[in-house]
């Protein structure tokens, strides 16, 4: 089973910016990495007027799109409960870890961005094993000052992987 660590934090805080960077670092250091992130609302994955958006258009409940390079799956939830993450780490296939980005309720281990001011802070996020905060230091969790990306992939290394 895939290792696992989660990108967490309230809005407006830099999820995605700390997801990319350890995403980054870690394949740089030749690990395999998958990501998921949630999304609170309606997105779609291809372009209006696309043959696969077409396809969808038209009533496909599944299309898949491949080719040399990548492929990618598109299923039309049909307002059918939202998969869980358990049921969405099950979807991958040989990476050494997984990067969770949002899913704060969720009970995996997670890193916390706090943004400036300490904002959200009074808010209780589960599993919580590192922060990523310029202000924050009285605490028992690891805090990592947020231009700290190569000690916090190496915390990730040694506490996850």
């Amino acid at each position: 089973m895939s290792k696992i660590i989660g990108i967490t934090g309230w809005k407006s805080v830099g999820k995605t910016h700390y997801a990319s960077l350890i995403i980054k670092l870690l394949v740089k250091k030749g690990y395999k990495v998958g990501s998921i992130k949630h999304a609170h609302h309606d997105f779609d994955i291809d372009q209006h007027g696309t043959d696969s958006f077409k396809h969808r258009e038209a009533g496909s409940n599944q299309v898949i799109i491949s080719s040399s390079k990548r492929w990618a799956k598109i299923i039309e939830n049909n307002n059918k409960k939202e998969k869980n993450l358990e049921e969405l780490i099950k979807e991958f296939e040989d990476v050494d870890i997984i990067v969770v980005e949002g899913f704060k309720k969720e009970n995996h281990p997670k890193i916390e961005i706090i943004g400036e001011g300490l904002q959200n802070t009074n808010n209780v996020i589960n599993n919580v094993v590192a922060i990523v905060s310029d202000e924050l230091n009285n605490t028992s969790i690891p805090v990592f000052k947020k231009n700290d990306n190569k000690g916090l992939v190496e915390f990730i290394i040694k506490k996850i992987l």
